[in-house]
């Protein structure tokens, strides 16, 4: 497995802190891990060096797991998993 250089939580500036609350705030709660503050290896932090990149790539995915749309939650997970399986991907 690749390492990603990767900026811990307690050592962001304001412009990552502001992108790393954001995504928290649009993700739906079953997706926490832990605390907010909490560190923890995820596709989230891979992307610190570049806040403006982290707002955009999983803002875009929070919106599209809302729920005002009219897919339920388990048509999400279940599109995901497909997707997710078609990739090759682990998570």
């Amino acid at each position: 497995m690749a390492w990603i250089k990767t900026i811990p939580r307690d050592e962001a500036d304001e412009t990552l802190r502001r992108a790393l609350e954001a995504q928290h705030e649009l993700y739906p709660k079953e997706y926490e891990r832990g605390s907010p503050g909490a560190e923890g290896e995820s596709i989230v932090e891979s992307h610190t060096l570049i806040p403006e990149a982290l707002h955009h790539a999983f803002a875009t995915f929070g919106v599209l797991l809302s729920p005002e749309l009219p897919l339920s939650r388990a048509q999400h997970e279940m599109i995901a998993t497909r997707v997710s399986t078609l990739n090759r991907c682990h998570y």
